[in-house]
């Protein structure tokens, strides 16, 4: 079996969520619409990064056809999309499990069906005045990018990303705290800033650094080929589909068709190759605009679970590394009553 983000703030208020973007909710529970043709219409939040790829694809390869549920995607952001699942607003939340953690620290009903996906497929990506200053390369060692970044000016979007890059340098004996950090606004932010030579490097997720090195701006010196840290195998980290716990209840059989459509589709991205046919049909709709070639390598980036099931040990290692790998969630807890594999084939 190969197993192959940003903590949640809830920002929203449930009633702003839910008069302005409630689409198929009806009842309390945000029972799903069943159309004439006597399919079930769900609003299903994504993130559009490379962890979409595994619904994406069951609607691409019609998996989702085939359990008579047709999808609507919702593009939500690490402060809204917990508030839009609370509010209705979606159904289903292709989540973060830093996210579905600041859920459940808040006491929120909700329940995760199905991982479908593994590991932190993120990026340091340094400029291309900083790579020929140190003679860095795509294929520099580990522990010669981070004595080269020891002295630099760094750029992150996000506390997760920046904690991240600071268990990458203290595996290597860098103190993170003495870097001069830049902390910027989005992944876009940092994309700009580095091209301006406002930092010498930053990280983000898949496949921001990629498409960087694509244009010529920049080198990919630290992926999670290159940083076990990173990897699911240490981090035991991800993501997983989530829906709230009395939408589950009312509607066992729409969420048993969802999880058996999202297996399949890992499945299926854990067996084939990155630039396979459908899996780039996929990835070119999870990440509209992307070359196929950096679309190939972020895909390959991810440890696509072979089966969605989950386990508590697997539970364990990842709130250990939300809440003391990263620190995000402090008081981050899962108990058997917060995930289950009842809807899974």
């Amino acid at each position: 079996m190969n197993h192959r983000m940003n903590r949640t703030h809830l920002a929203l208020t449930v009633s702003v969520m839910c008069g302005a973007a409630c689409l198929t909710a009806c009842g309390g529970d945000g029972a799903s619409s069943v159309g004439s043709d006597g399919k079930t219409t769900v609003s299903v939040g994504v993130s559009g990064n490379v962890f979409d790829m595994s619904i994406r694809l069951a609607d691409e390869n019609g998996y989702f056809d085939k359990q008579n549920i047709k999808i609507k995607y919702v593009t939500l952001t690490a402060s809204t999309g917990t508030a839009a699942l609370q509010s209705n607003s979606v159904q289903f939340l292709n989540s973060s499990p830093t996210s579905y953690l600041a859920g459940l620290s808040k006491g929120l009903p909700e329940l995760s069906v199905a991982t479908n996906g593994g590991g932190n497929p993120l990026g340091i990506v340094v400029s291309t005045a900083f790579a020929k200053k140190h003679s860095l390369t795509a294929d520099t060692p580990a522990a010669e990018v981070a004595e080269a970044l020891a002295d630099s000016t760094a750029g992150a979007s996000s506390a997760n990303t920046k904690a991240e890059a600071g268990i990458f340098l203290k595996a290597h004996g860098v103190d993170p705290t003495k870097l001069k950090w830049v902390s910027l606004p989005s992944p876009a932010a940092d994309k700009a800033a580095l091209t301006k030579g406002e930092v010498d490097w930053f990280i983000t997720s898949e496949p921001i650094p990629l498409q960087v090195q694509h244009e010529g701006d920049g080198i990919v010196v630290a992926d999670p080929t290159k940083v076990p840290e990173w990897a699911y195998e240490q981090a035991g980290y991800g993501q997983v589909v989530v829906v709230k716990k009395d939408y589950a209840k009312n509607n066992s059989a729409t969420v048993k068709g969802f999880a058996t459509a999202v297996q399949q589709a890992t499945t299926y991205l854990d067996t084939h190759e990155a630039d396979d046919k459908a899996v780039l049909a996929a990835a070119r709709e999870s990440l509209p605009g992307v070359p196929d070639d950096v679309l190939s390598e972020a895909v390959s980036q991810v440890d696509w679970p072979e089966t969605a099931r989950m386990d508590a040990a697997g539970w364990k290692k990842t709130v250990a590394f939300v809440k003391d790998g990263i620190g995000a969630v402090p008081d981050a807890s899962v108990s058997s009553d917060n995930w289950t594999n009842t809807y899974l084939p």
